[in-house]
């Protein structure tokens, strides 16, 4: 399985972004999703997963700002990022993810190669 991702750049703060997370080699419909960052000199941070069966974890970083969707049909995922802050500065991640049954912490399994997103106030 091999992940592609797209859509970062730079934006102002306050602005918006939707990074898109293109799946071959294997179907969508049977994974858990996610995506992380990792900003530099910093441990990557996970945002927002959800399961198959629509339980979701929600990195507090993020909450009320990013959303995550995903459309099988064309075996993509993708993260919605509004009210973008400086602090949000880094390379961002997809992921198809294991998750606990309850949404309380998700970790990568197979990973994108990474999209630059840049803030400036």
């Amino acid at each position: 399985v091999q992940l592609q991702a797209s859509g970062g750049g730079l934006v102002h703060s306050g602005g918006s972004l939707r990074l898109s997370c293109v799946v071959s080699g294997g179907t969508l419909d049977y994974h858990p999703i996610g995506w992380f960052r990792q900003s530099q000199g910093k441990e990557r941070e996970g945002l927002l997963c959800v399961s198959t069966d629509g339980a979701r974890y929600v990195g507090d970083s993020v909450k009320g700002r990013f959303t995550i969707a995903r459309d099988n049909a064309k075996n993509t995922f993708y993260l919605q990022m509004n009210n973008l802050k400086p602090e949000d500065t880094a390379v961002y991640y997809c992921a198809l993810v294991h998750m606990w049954g309850d949404g309380s912490d998700c970790w990568g399994d197979s990973w994108g190669q990474g999209t630059q997103v840049t803030v400036s106030s």
